[in-house]
């Protein structure tokens, strides 16, 4: 069905905008994910900020809303052999563009969270610090972003149990370090990762 883009006129100029926004850039061990919203305007979503200052529970219940009332919505990832490869800051741009290109509508405009926009982008991109609490569409990224990685590194959990990869989400914490020093690196540690690399040395 063709959309009446006049119905979704914003404060950007009548453009359909996408939020981008990332999740797991600096853990230890599993993909970095991004996620790419548009939302609806004739059904806003109540509560949506940043995903960091959400509970779990209210995260996943907004992650629902956000999949059922979005115009359009796409999450991506760059693995863990990508991050070692080029880097993660290159892996999270990748990861940002395959998200933008997953999308079912292509938006006008592009807002992303920080202050780096992935190069060669194939739509008008913008980066806003703090995007994540200042623009809706972004925060709305950023909570599919947030659990689609929580997700996933419940997932590893089950792969790998003697890790706590359900407890620390692959953040160096105490627990995981400890873990890593008496079982070593699993094949979704970032080798590229100073303290993976330390201690594979």
């Amino acid at each position: 069905m063709t959309q009446n883009l006049d119905l979704f006129a914003n404060d950007e100029g009548g453009l359909l905008v996408a939020g981008i926004d990332e999740a797991g850039r600096g853990p230890l061990a599993g993909s970095v994910y991004a996620a790419a919203v548009i939302l609806d305007p004739l059904k806003p979503i109540n509560g949506l900020m940043d995903s960091k200052k959400l509970s779990e529970k209210k995260r996943e219940q907004l992650a629902l809303d956000i999949r059922e009332n979005a115009l359009s919505w796409s999450i991506a990832c760059a693995t863990v052999e990508e991050i070692d490869k080029i880097n993660i800051l290159q892996a999270t741009m990748l990861a940002m563009k395959r998200a933008l290109l997953g999308l079912s509508i292509a938006p006008g405009l592009v807002l992303i969270d920080g202050n780096r926009v992935p190069a060669e982008m194939p739509v008008a991109s913008r980066a806003i610090i703090k995007g994540d609490a200042l623009e809706a569409c972004i925060s709305a990224a950023s909570i599919l972003a947030k659990t689609a990685r929580d997700a996933s590194l419940k997932g590893l959990h089950e792969q790998y149990p003697e890790y706590g990869f359900d407890q620390h989400k692959g953040y160096g914490t105490a627990l995981h370090m400890e873990r890593l020093l008496l079982h070593g690196a699993c094949p979704e540690h970032r080798r590229s990762f100073a303290p993976v690399k330390k201690l594979l040395a």
